[in-house]
Order: C-alpha cells, then sequence, then structure tokens
C-alpha cells in the first residue's frame, strides 16, 4: 500500500521519510534516475515528470505492505497522503537558506498559504491526514505520520489559516 508523504517543497518531507519505519520510494529521485520525465521545463526551472510512466513504474513495486513515496507529487499516486505544512514565513526562510531563487520561494510560499497541495489531496486521496510541522523536530512529526498510518490518532486536513496572516501581495 502507498502512502503519500507529500507537502510544499522545504515542509520536511525527504528528512521524516528518513525517520520513518517504512521502505520509502523518493519520487523526484525516481524521476531523474529512470528518466521518468518530459525534460527541463524552463519557466519553472525544473523537471517535468512524466505522470503516467511514473504511474506505471511504481505499479512494478507495490505490495501490501506501507510504502511511503515521499514527494510534492506524491499524492497523485496514492489513495492515502499525509500532508505536510508548514507557517509559510518559516517556509520562507527555509527556501532562502536553501538557495532558491526569490520567485521559486514567492511561489512555494503562496502555494502554501493557498493549501494548493492540501486540496488537490482532499480531491484526490480517500484518506488525507494534515501535519503542522512549525515548531515540531522532525522526530515528533514522524511519531505524528507513522500513528496516523496505523490509524491510532485522527489528523483531519482542516487548511492552516495561513493566508489571513500573510501580507502577500498575489496580484
Amino acid at each position: 500500500m502507498f502512502v503519500a508523504l507529500t507537502g510544499t517543497p522545504g515542509t520536511g518531507k525527504t528528512t521524516v521519510a528518513r525517520i520513518l519505519p517504512y521502505p520509502t520510494v523518493d519520487l523526484n529521485a525516481l524521476v531523474k534516475e529512470e528518466g521518468l520525465h518530459f525534460g527541463w521545463d524552463r519557466k519553472r526551472n525544473c523537471l517535468e515528470a512524466d505522470m503516467d510512466a511514473l504511474a506505471a513504474s511504481l505499479g512494478e513495486m507495490e505490495s501490501k505492505d506501507v510504502t511511503i513515496l515521499e514527494g510534492h507529487l506524491s499524492h497523485y499516486l496514492a489513495s492515502v497522503a499525509v500532508v505536510l505544512r508548514l507557517n509559510p514565513k518559516e517556509l520562507s526562510r527555509r527556501l532562502s537558506n536553501r538557495g532558491y531563487p526569490p520567485a521559486k520561494i514567492r511561489e512555494n510560499v503562496e502555494a502554501e498559504a493557498l493549501d494548493v497541495i492540501l486540496v488537490e489531496a482532499v480531491e484526490i486521496c480517500r484518506r488525507v491526514y494534515e501535519v503542522d510541522t512549525t515548531g515540531l523536530l522532525p522526530e515528533e512529526v514522524a511519531d505524528l505520520v507513522a500513528r496516523a498510518i496505523r490509524g491510532e490518532v485522527e489528523l483531519p486536513p482542516r487548511g492552516m489559516g495561513w493566508l489571513e496572516e500573510m501580507e502577500l501581495d498575489l496580484g
């Protein structure tokens, strides 16, 4: 069973996935290593994943056991999703520290404030959990994620309401 560990870039997916007690598929690495893309998107400065080819490749890996699909597109490929969230102000700091260009930071901060990935996951997946990672240690987040997957805790999608506190010029 695939479980998507998804969220806006910078919310902690890769770090949390490394801690979880489940096998993990890094979708970004799989896309690059297997050539599962249409090429470089110059406007967005990233590879454009071939989602059909990616789904076919993953179909060969699926089992009854939990396998984490880690990546911001993973919710397109699983029926259960855990959406990691992060306060947009902290997200902006993280992405800046990673050397993201200002336009990419803005795109991701706006997506986080607008709940873009959460809304997509709710529309696509049959079960969705939402975890606010703001102020939590990676181990605390991983514990919440593992407990949700095991059905020990409910973390229903609610949205964080960050847009109200953001002073974004969305025009």
